[in-house]
């Protein structure tokens, strides 16, 4: 047999193909100059100006995606640095996400002996490894099962970022084809754990015995699965709502979605979850924000039922879960599908009510002239929206908010969002990795100018690669979030919020002129202005400016009080600023007199 000696990055490249990758965003740099090379074959390889763009983009680009993966490739020393947090964003996302760090050759590595050895040398695998499900030196050359068990490592439970570092002089290392270390091997997935049929019937008659039995749909629940049983969820007569995360798997039409309750939740939402004798949470971790910090009193007149793949969620004693599944939400959306569950007509049309009595816009805000409302804004953006955009609000923020609270969604749209680390500056590289998932899509961005500030320079890799995506930026003059505590808490003494206060930001008009893409300013009747709807409506990326008011309200909210003994206590989430009318009120939240 004839020896054929190939380079290892190019072996490592085709069991990257072979493991269904297909995208790889990156910024170059030398300490990955061999797997760059060997990338740059089989994927389709997206140059980005800043190593978390590459993170985040990649990370967008999964959780889109029906056909490919996306990994990153970053550079040793600050290539590693600059994208820790997007790491940390998808892992306390519990998303897939891939990274691959160059590192200095095996022969320059400290090992710990000193600070540092070789040029740009940093221990990545040390630094990530807590917010990492696997993080590894590949200091010597591994065979493709251990290359598919560190891979693996990232997909199989509950998902999280794999950290792969590889010295130079392995990347460089030339292998004997016929060598069995070259042979790659195929993996199956290992499947969540099963949960048992008699528990599933339990639950069953649980809601069949429930008097206000309420679904939350979590991002545990996957969008094929909610599309394979849609028809259903109308049979099934139980009231649903899905989490931040979870957003598009039912559209806002349905005439049993009733909301995303959170603390910065629909009112109306949250009114009626907490309302229900019987909670089954599916796919969801149940934290802090989908609980209120006052979780004691979550759901506090029912049973809390949660499927979660993870027994730590479980268990972790926040809020109260009366039953605990372990295993795959999926399973048991589909068995609930197709059982018969008991009239709750009643129920639904209590629920029906509550939301007609309570507009997701309230009147309480302000808005001064020549502003635009963001609120009115979003909810007249939803209904020119197509049910095949990609939908990415930013995540964190006014405009966060703002969306997550009054954006109707659509069937068959996506939407994506990073809210457990809520970064300001996901928003552009988030949508620009839905953007690479699905070209033949157009792609919505809605992020504040405090947020887009912090990412700005990847409209570089929007103008270059032409991505169908339209930028909205609520332009408030810096950051709205901490403008409002400043002002709520500290008496308005503002601090490096905006531009008065020592905040740079630039002339938005004037920075995309500087990609050479078209932008303009919207006003409130955007909708009439002919150069909107043609931007908007064409396959190219624009920019669009919509001035909001800096001091803009933005309620309702959960807020705190000073309790007797001078701690801080977070109302329930059933207890909304502004207070209803106490009519209202004994109207809308009944089961909670």
């Amino acid at each position: 047999m004839q020896n054929k000696t190939i380079k290892y990055s190019d072996l490592l490249a085709d069991w990257l193909k072979e493991k269904g990758y297909t995208h790889c965003f990156y910024v170059a740099g030398g300490n990955i100059m061999h797997i760059l090379a060997s990338v740059n074959r089989h994927f389709k390889c997206v140059s980005v100006v800043h190593e978390v763009a590459a993170g985040i983009a990649a990370e967008y680009f999964n959780e889109i995606s029906a056909d490919g993966k996306a990994f990153a490739l970053v550079t040793a020393g600050p290539g590693l640095t600059n994208i820790v947090t997007a790491v940390a964003g998808a892992y306390l996302e519990s998303r897939e996400l891939l990274v691959i760090g160059g590192q200095v050759k095996t022969a320059d590595l400290c090992r710990q002996q000193v600070r540092q050895r070789g040029i740009q040398e940093i221990d990545g695998v040390d630094i990530v490894k807590p917010i990492t499900s696997k993080s590894v030196l590949m200091d010597r050359l591994i065979s493709c099962d251990e290359f598919n068990r560190i891979i693996d490592a990232g997909v199989t439970g509950r998902k999280g970022p794999v950290f792969l570092e590889l010295p130079l002089d392995i990347q460089g290392a030339p292998v004997d084809a016929n060598d069995p270390l070259c042979q790659f091997h195929a993996t199956e997935m290992q499947a969540l754990p099963a949960i048992g049929a008699d528990e599933i019937q339990h639950l069953i008659d649980d809601v069949r015995s429930a008097k206000r039995p309420f679904l939350l749909i979590g991002a545990g629940v996957a969008r094929q699965t909610v599309e394979q049983i849609y028809d259903a969820l109308e049979p099934m007569g139980i009231p649903l709502a899905t989490t931040w995360n979870g957003a598009d798997r039912v559209a806002a039409d349905h005439p049993l979605y009733f909301g995303r309750p959170n603390t910065w939740g629909q009112r109306y939402s949250n009114l009626l979850m907490q309302q229900a004798d019987l909670l089954i949470a599916l796919g969801t971790r149940l934290g802090l924000q989908q609980t209120g910090f006052n979780w004691q009193e979550f759901v506090p007149n029912g049973r809390v039922v949660q499927v979660e793949c993870d027994p730590t969620e479980l268990n972790k004693g926040h809020p109260r879960v009366d039953c605990g599944l372990q295993g795959d939400a999926n399973q048991v959306l589909k068995a609930l599908a197709a059982a018969s569950l008991g009239d709750h007509s009643e129920w639904v049309g209590y629920c029906q009510k509550v939301k007609a009595q309570l507009p997701l816009i309230e009147p309480i805000n302000n808005t001064a002239e020549n502003y635009v409302s963001p609120f009115e804004f979003v909810s007249r953006l939803s209904v020119h929206c197509r049910e095949t955009d990609n939908v990415i609000p930013c995540s964190s923020g006014g405009a966060f908010t703002v969306m997550m609270q009054t954006f109707a969604q659509q069937r068959g749209q996506h939407i994506v969002t990073n809210k457990g680390l809520a970064s300001m500056g996901y928003g552009l590289s988030g949508a620009m990795g839905a953007a690479f998932a699905y070209p033949q899509r157009r792609t919505i961005l809605v992020e504040g100018d405090g947020g887009f500030a912090q990412n700005l320079q990847e409209l570089g890799t929007v103008a270059v690669n032409k991505l169908n995506m339209k930028i909205f930026i609520f332009n408030d003059n810096g950051y709205a979030s901490i403008r409002m505590t400043q002002r709520n808490y500290f008496n308005g003494a503002y601090i490096g919020c905006d531009q008065s206060s020592g905040l740079g930001l630039p002339d938005w008009l004037t920075l995309f002129k500087a990609f050479n893409l078209p932008c303009i300013k919207l006003d409130t009747n955007f909708e009439q202005n002919p150069e909107f709807r043609r931007l908007f409506e064409s396959d190219q990326p624009a920019g669009f400016i919509v001035p909001i008011d800096p001091e803009q309200t933005y309620l309702p909210k959960i807020t705190s009080r000073v309790t007797e003994t001078g701690s801080m206590q977070s109302n329930p989430l059933h207890q909304m600023t502004p207070d209803l009318d106490e009519h209202l009120y004994s109207v809308v939240a009944q089961y909670l007199q």
